[in-house]
């Protein structure tokens, strides 16, 4: 792998990973495309994944530190018999919905793993997600005005949120736009919406890193691409930043049809390209 290889990578899993358009689908299509085995680039992909979690944690810094001493708090308050005080600490009702919405992500991941890596080397799975994202996005445009911020918001909506993220396993189905969906479909204000889905990615995406690095290392990796793969994790950091800031705007905007009509034809052409290419 080169160094233009590796950017372009970086750049798609960047600049997908957070608009919803579904990074899985994209480097699963372009791996099929250009008969990239996937154990191959293993330890990339996770390094990819690395990169993306420096954007979030570039724009959320502030939110992550808060968050970080409110843990901190936390068990100090439970130690000492105060309780979790929710209702008291909006920044800790944060932390506990984050952890709520993680919880059936992972048990999504752990039990359908399998069965969902295998559609990966299937063009018509990944275009069908590519469409399903569609559909997601074209129903999250037409979400009337919300009212629920971290006050408002309860353990259910944490929970439907983690449910549609764990489903965006499923390669083509974008798991910063189901998300998104979750969040406005339960009556989420749009800003905290995006706020709310680019945060639990956190957890999500460690945990995705957490699983696959040891066969990544096993798999191992020449020290040649050592600095393609160091130029990959940075232009899916600058990608990645770019995304977050650009989707913030666009879902303020309420201009999310424009991703609609763009999987949807991107799925119909990965389809075809699979019957065409057989």
């Amino acid at each position: 792998m080169g160094y233009l290889e590796a950017v372009i990578l970086g750049l798609v899993q960047g600049l997908a990973e957070f608009l919803p358009i579904s990074s899985s689908g994209h480097l699963a299509l372009l791996q099929n495309i250009f008969e990239i085995r996937g154990d191959k680039v293993l330890l990339f992909t996770v390094l990819l994944h690395v990169g993306t979690l420096v954007s979030v944690f570039i724009i959320y810094w502030r939110d992550i530190c808060e968050l970080l001493v409110e843990l901190a708090l936390t068990i100090k308050d439970l130690c000492t018999g105060k309780g979790l005080r929710l209702a008291e600490r909006p920044v800790r009702k944060l932390g506990v919905m984050i952890i709520v919405a993680t919880i059936p992500t992972a048990l999504i991941g752990l039990l359908f793993n399998d069965i969902f890596e295998g559609m990966y080397l299937s063009l018509t799975a990944i275009g069908i997600g590519f469409l399903i994202t569609g559909v997601l996005m074209f129903l999250a445009e037409r979400m009337g005005s919300a009212h629920k911020n971290i006050e408002k918001m309860n353990f259910r909506n944490a929970v439907f949120i983690g449910v549609l993220q764990g489903i965006a396993i499923y390669p083509g189905i974008s798991r910063s736009g189901s998300t998104l969906v979750g969040g406005l479909t339960t009556g989420l204000q749009r800003p905290f919406a995006v706020k709310f889905a680019f945060l639990i990615s956190i957890p999500s995406i460690l945990g995705s890193v957490v699983l696959e690095l040891p066969d990544a290392v096993k798999e191992g990796v020449d020290p040649q691409v050592f600095g393609p793969i160091l130029a990959g994790m940075a232009v899916a950091a600058v990608s990645g930043f770019i995304a977050i800031k650009t989707m913030i705007r666009i879902v303020s905007k309420k201009k999310l049809s424009y991703f609609s009509y763009y999987v949807w034809a991107l799925g119909i052409f990965t389809i075809a390209y699979g019957f065409l290419g057989r």
